[in-house]
Parts: structure tokens; C-alpha cells; sequence
């Protein structure tokens, strides 16, 4: 949900602050404030040679994933920007996942995905009246596709070091950590716009601590009991929630193809959350 307060919340930026400065600014400045508030848990985390290679490759997922997805955004519009980069997540984490642990996906979860992605689709190409998206749709496109795999590549990364042995908290922090050393020279080769004016800044601040502080805290936690492709699917929510500010706050219309689309999404994020408990009562009986 925190995630999906940042396109209406960047959409108040002036035009003048480039898509690569906000997802800079929001990752560098966030993922510094994790590690400060993990210092000692995500050190340890570095330090241990056998969760360090996953921080290590999952901090270039950490670099690449705010340039390309606030880029996907400027460029195809925010509605299909967010299809494409979260739509393509849970496909790529389970890639991931067959990939290096050659482990299989179950029916339901296929079910459950293909629903929500199909709901995804429909608010992003169909469900928005009258908008128009940006003037080169199709770069757009394939950014959100690379946004996409950056952003499985991370949560499949955490997911391995918090297997490992190491909490949710201190995998983010030195994951992030890193990742936030490696946007700072694009932060500060883009970001002065950023500092023009108080509302500017305020923007700025808000998506570091929201949207990226306490939620990547909180999907930390939740990465300790579900598995990377899972949690991909289940933050298909966030378009969900970019849509309903969107219309609630900027003023833009959905189609009846868009609140179909909500409708779906929801029905696939249910039917995991729904095997996840039927998982543990099963476990306790």
C-alpha cells in the first residue's frame, strides 16, 4: 500500500525534477536510513561471506530498479509504467527461483498470478478514461521490463540471505546499504532540481520514508515466512492502490475494464493469502 502512494505522491513534482532524480533520491536516501537503523545487523549480515554474495547481487537489482521504473513511468505513463514493472516481477522471481533452486511453482500459485497479472494488464492498457501516455511508449515499456527483473532480482536476493540466518531487518539494511552507495553519484549528478522548493523536498523526503524506509522494513519481515515469488505477487496489490489514489486524489477516471481489474487483482492476492493460512492451520493440526 506504501508503494503504491508514489506515483500520485511524485506526480506533484515539478517537470523539471527528472524521473532518474526522484528514483535516486527515494532509493539512496531510503536505503541509507535502513542501514542506519540496522547498522549492526546488516554489518553482520555483510560480514558472513554466505549472505554477503546475495547482498552483494541484489544490491545491483537495488541500483537499477528506481532509474528504470520512475524512467518507465515518465516515458509510458504512470498507469502502464506500473503494469509492466510489477506485472513482470512475479514471473521473473520465479524464473529465479527455477533457476537456482530449481524449484517448482505450484498450480495455485500459477492460478493466482495469471488472475492478478490479467487484472494489472487491464488497468494499465484499458482501465484509465482519457489518458494519454508518454511520447515514447515502447523504451518505456522495455524499462519497465528491466524494473521488473531488477526488482525480482533484489527480493529474490533477500530472500536467500534471510535463509541464510539473518533477519529481515539486517538483510535490508546492508542490501540497501549498498545499493544506496551506488545511487549516490546519480543523485548527485541529477538531484538539485530536488532542492529548488520546500515542496520539492517535502516530496522527496516523504517517498525516502514511506515508501521506501518503513515499507521495505516491513517487506523484510514478511520475506521470513514467504518465498520471493509469492511476495512479488502479492505487492501486485500496489497498482491497486496507485489507481484508487489516482482517481480518488488526482482526479483520473477508470473504464468498466479498470475496476474489472481491481476486482481481479484482488481475487489473486486473496486466493495466496487464503493458501498461506490454510498452510499453517494445516501445520498446528
Amino acid at each position: 500500500m506504501l508503494w503504491g502512494t508514489t506515483g500520485t505522491a511524485a506526480s506533484f513534482l515539478p517537470d523539471t525534477v527528472p524521473a532518474v532524480a526522484i528514483g535516486a533520491s527515494t532509493m539512496a536516501v531510503g536505503g541509507i536510513l535502513l542501514f542506519l537503523f540496522s547498522a549492526r545487523r546488516a554489518i553482520d549480515a555483510l560480514r558472513d561471506a554466505a549472505a554477503r554474495r546475495w547482498l552483494l547481487i541484489g544490491s545491483l537489482g537495488v541500483l537499477v530498479y528506481p532509474l528504470a521504473f520512475y524512467s518507465s513511468m515518465d516515458l509510458a505513463g504512470v498507469a502502464i509504467g506500473n503494469v509492466v514493472s510489477l506485472g513482470s516481477g512475479p514471473v521473473f522471481a520465479a524464473l529465479f527461483e527455477w533457476l537456482w533452486e530449481r524449484h517448482r511453482l505450484t498450480a495455485r500459485w500459477a492460478i493466482a498470478t495469471l488472475v492478478a497479472v490479467v487484472g494489472v494488464v487491464l488497468i494499465g492498457f484499458a482501465g484509465h478514461a482519457g489518458d494519454t501516455p508518454g511520447n515514447n511508449v515502447g523504451f518505456g515499456i522495455v524499462l519497465g521490463l528491466v524494473a521488473g527483473l531488477a526488482y525480482a532480482l533484489f527480493t529474490y536476493c533477500s530472500s536467500r540471505a534471510i535463509g541464510v540466518g539473518h533477519s529481515g531487518r539486517g538483510v535490508m539494511g546492508g542490501m540497501f546499504g549498498v545499493g544506496a552507495l551506488l545511487l549516490a553519484p546519480v543523485l548527485l549528478l541529477t538531484g538539485a532540481p530536488i532542492l529548488e522548493s520546500v515542496q520539492s523536498v517535502g516530496i522527496a523526503v516523504y517517498l525516502a520514508i514511506g515508501p521506501m524506509f518503513v515499507a521495505y522494513l516491513l517487506f523484510g519481515f514478511g520475506l521470513r515466512s514467504i518465498r520471493s515469488s509469492v511476495a512479488t505477487t502479492v505487492a501486485l496489490i500496489e497498482p491497486l492502490v496507485a489507481t484508487i489514489l489516482a482517481v480518488v486524489i488526482v482526479g483520473e477516471r477508470l473504464t468498466v475494464a479498470g475496476w474489472a481489474g481491481l476486482a481481479l487483482i484482488l481475487a489473486g492476492v486473496s486466493v495466496l493469502i487464503s493458501a498461506r493460512q490454510s498452510s499453517k492451520e494445516a501445520e498446528r493440526s
